[in-house]
């Protein structure tokens, strides 16, 4: 793609404002050593620094920074030489606008990255704060066609060149102040590796989680009486660990049970065999299951309070080799009541979230496969849409969480009630808000685009891996494209990553290879925290679960590529360029903040 009618040339190799590492291709030491290192902090200022940025989630850097300690000029030439990379100074550098002018001002501030010369023809220097922001540097790759050679700068050095972009004069005088000054370097370019960065750190993304050892359950001679204990106990249990999920799976000849925490599987106790019918039978009796039926599967639910707490567990039987597999999903009615901050937006894409489902009318779509929390960010939004003036109407299979306030529909196909005869009837109830449980087809999807077309606001779910692929699927069911440029006005796509736990998590240094494997080819190191083990996390390394999202807005432009019947590719291209987030881009924003491991994001996102 050439954008740039002017043909580039190679830089001069004595360059003002540029400095030199003192190695190339990183130390493989923390930022923390480092900055002691260069003597711009003390190391007994430095580790109270750590102590602090543990203690509120932060990076010591930043705890530095804002006390005053360490200066931004100060922590983008430590960031450079951790890195083994070349610092520039922006107030002393001559930027060529023609490469400055490459990628959008938008995207310059969502990276921190700006490009400031051609190395040569297939090269261009950009400037970042964030070297390791390995997403950032394949975008702007993709969106400039040149490969890119990261360089380090200061964040306010970037604001700076950014607002005299338009000017030419004010851009052209950059550097020239300074030309008389003594501050040139040599820079040694190796045209073979057009990313500057080699690999090296000794620490791996996340090492093998430990898992606690299954319980063996024993019983006596009173193994009837205690069936139903036993079953409360499971579920109690379950409740109190977090568990979604627990999964009685008979085999040859126990009964396995599993809970889901924190979106994986642990064993949790072994039943004896003799006691599996009895087990089975107890949770059909209090789900209101047929227990003689164990040739086709059946659904039901149960309602408990454990303490203080009430909560609904959704049943599922399966007829399988060894005996019926039961599935019960918990549903606990606290975290229906979750506020849209606790959910683990960065603020662009929170405000994006927020501005759309804000809106008087128009459709919003959150996507993502099963368990990924989907229906978490809905019920997110319509607390904070619920009040006295809006009349909101919900149609979902099955109703998992009772608002008040809400008018809440379940779906009875038996009784001839689906997703579309439901919406059709709700059209005619007077709603302002309107929810859909999930699009499953085309007749789903039409009622629900003339809705968002005839001023209501319409929330939806729709499986699919991304945000720009929701667009395309909604084609693909039979919607006419200009339909759907016209109705969406936003699409959320997101996963669910375990966090690390608080207490145990450790800083490391994630290699550039471990990266490679994990799908980030940056070339060069992360710092960033792993998982141990403690008591507290069960000896997994993590503990709670954060969320993965892009936020997609449906910009004029995407709109009309829409109405063109682009690929999804192209649409995804567009709404990076417009400023979108991948889900992998904001899963490392996170791996960044310590709040989850490269592992995680890998596992939840894809390596791709």
């Amino acid at each position: 793609m050439n954008l740039s009618a002017q043909t580039p040339t190679r830089p001069s190799r004595r360059w003002d404002g540029v400095s030199s590492p003192s190695r190339r291709g990183g130390s493989g030491r923390l930022l923390s050593d480092v900055l002691v290192d260069l003597e711009f902090v003390e190391r007994g200022r430095m580790d109270e620094a750590v102590r602090e940025a543990e203690a509120n989630g932060v990076s010591p850097e930043r705890v530095l920074v804002a006390a005053g300690s360490l200066t931004e000029e100060q922590l983008s030439r430590g960031v450079a030489e951790r890195f083994g990379l070349d610092h520039v100074s922006l107030r002393h550098f001559r930027v060529d606008p023609a490469a400055a002018k490459l990628v959008a001002p938008a995207a310059v501030q969502r990276y921190q990255a700006l490009p400031v010369s051609f190395v040569n023809e297939r090269t261009l220097l950009v400037a970042m704060t964030d070297p390791a922001n390995v997403l950032a540097v394949d975008d702007i790759a993709v969106m400039t066609g040149y490969e890119v050679r990261p360089a380090v700068a200061a964040a306010a050095d970037i604001d700076f060149v950014v607002e005299r972009l338009n000017d030419p004069e004010a851009l052209a005088a950059i550097g020239l102040q300074d030309l008389e000054e003594d501050l040139e370097v040599e820079v040694d370019y190796d045209d073979s590796d057009p990313r500057g960065a080699g690999g090296g750190g000794a620490a791996a993304a996340a090492g093998p989680a430990y898992v606690p050892e299954s319980t063996q359950i024993s019983f006596t001679g009173e193994e009837d009486a205690s069936v139903i204990g036993l079953v409360h106990r499971v579920i109690s249990e379950a409740a109190e660990r977090g568990a979604s999920d627990i999964h009685f799976e008979p085999g040859d000849p126990d009964m396995r049970v599993r809970y889901r925490v924190d979106g994986v599987l642990q064993e949790a106790a072994t039943i004896p065999e003799k006691i599996v019918p009895a087990i089975i039978s107890r949770i059909k009796i209090l789900s209101d299951l047929d227990i003689a039926e164990r040739r086709l599967p059946q659904d039901g639910r149960i309602s408990m309070t454990l303490g203080n707490r009430h909560i609904d567990v959704r049943v599922v039987t399966l007829p399988a080799s060894h005996g019926e597999n039961v599935v019960m999903r918990i549903l606990d009615q606290s975290s229906v009541m979750i506020e849209l901050e606790q959910l683990g937006m960065l603020p662009q894409a929170h405000e994006r979230f927020v501005k759309a489902f804000s809106q008087a009318h128009g459709a919003v779509l959150v996507t993502g496969p099963t368990g990924s929390g989907k229906s978490t960010s809905l019920y997110g939004a319509l607390n904070q849409l619920n009040t006295i003036e809006k009349n909101i109407i919900t149609i979902e299979d099955p109703v998992e969480y009772q608002l008040d306030g809400v008018t809440q529909v379940q779906i009875n196909p038996k009784a001839g009630l689906t997703f579309a005869n439901g919406l059709r009837a709700m059209m005619r109830a007077d709603p302002d808000i309107i929810m859909v449980g999930e699009i499953r087809d085309r007749e789903t999807a039409q009622i629900a685009v003339e809705a968002a077309l005839t001023g209501h606001l319409v929330l939806s779910t729709l499986h699919t891996n991304d945000a720009p692929t929701a667009i395309t699927r909604l084609i693909e069911m039979g919607i006419e494209p200009f339909l759907v440029g016209s109705a969406v006005d936003c699409i959320v796509a997101q996963r669910l990553a375990r966090m690390l736990c608080a207490e145990c998590k450790r800083r490391t240094t994630v290699s550039a290879e471990v990266m490679r494997a994990n799908g980030f080819d940056l070339g060069v190191d992360l710092e960033c925290y792993e998982p141990v083990g403690c008591a507290r996390c069960g000896g997994t390394g993590y503990k709670g679960r954060i969320g993965l999202y892009e936020v997609m807005w449906v910009s004029d432009t995407i709109r009309a590529m829409c109405v063109a019947r682009e690929t999804a590719d192209a649409i995804a291209h567009a709404a990076v360029h417009e400023g979108m987030m991948r889900l992998r881009e904001d899963g490392l924003e996170k791996v960044r903040r310590g709040l989850t491991s490269i592992a995680e994001v890998a596992r939840v996102a894809g390596t791709k």
